[in-house]
């Protein structure tokens, strides 16, 4: 899955602020957010760091707006994998689905742009705001929109709501990060699959308190394999 990379465009006068951000993005993908620094992004359009300092006061606000674009991408990926989803009826059904359409969408953008991933989450974040502000626009969004449809399908208990997406969220970039800097780095693909559909199976187990039928464990297996 490389359609979420950044795309080189040469920089036009008027624009270098956004070409700036681009080049600092290709940097990420190729060398994660250690390598974004507005002296590399500068040296890549063709600029000097001085002209560049006039759009970023320095590094750090040149870093922002990468985890911004590399944000914009993650989601992307997630709602690519929704946009797969056959259309399913049943209410508890489709809600679960959409729960693990968001995890493959999000581990299959780890894998395949770690640079851009890692740079995501780096440098510190921001406080999350309450569930209610979160834009449906954003990664966690997504994630409390389809856990929220199984509140309200009823398959997923009241008493079990509070903080289940952060339950779920940790366990995929677990194993995300697992893949990428722990000991699962080296596993084969057939590896990861299963390890990523048995965590969706898992979650989803976890927020119903029950176990998931064959048939339904097998839906969630074909979304979890993309």
């Amino acid at each position: 899955m490389n359609s979420s990379a950044p795309v080189r465009t040469g920089y036009h006068h008027g624009d270098l602020r956004n070409a700036l951000i681009r080049s600092a993005a290709e940097l990420a993908q190729a060398g994660g957010p250690a390598s974004v620094t507005i002296r590399a992004a500068a040296r890549a359009v063709g600029v000097t760091p001085t002209a560049a300092y006039r759009h970023f006061a320095g590094h750090e606000e040149l870093l922002e707006a990468v985890k911004e674009r590399a944000t914009e991408l993650l989601t992307a990926s997630m709602n690519a994998a929704l946009d797969r989803l056959d259309r399913i009826e049943d209410p508890a059904e489709r809600g679960l689905s959409r729960l693990a359409a968001i995890g493959q969408g999000y581990f299959a953008f780890a894998l395949a742009e770690p640079g851009l991933f890692r740079t995501a989450f780096a440098g510190g974040l921001s406080p999350m705001p309450s569930l209610s502000e979160v834009e449906a626009s954003n990664p966690f969004g997504r994630l409390v929109e389809a856990i929220d449809d199984l509140a309200a399908a009823g398959y997923l208990p009241a008493e079990r709501r509070p903080m289940a997406e952060f339950a779920a969220w940790a366990s995929v970039h677990g194993l995300a990060m697992l893949h990428l800097d722990g000991p699962l780095s080296s596993a084969p693909r057939e590896a990861r699959e299963l390890a990523l559909e048995r965590t969706i199976e898992i979650i989803a187990e976890g927020l119903g308190g029950v176990a998931l039928a064959p048939r339904m464990r097998e839906v969630l297996r074909h979304v979890a394999r993309g």
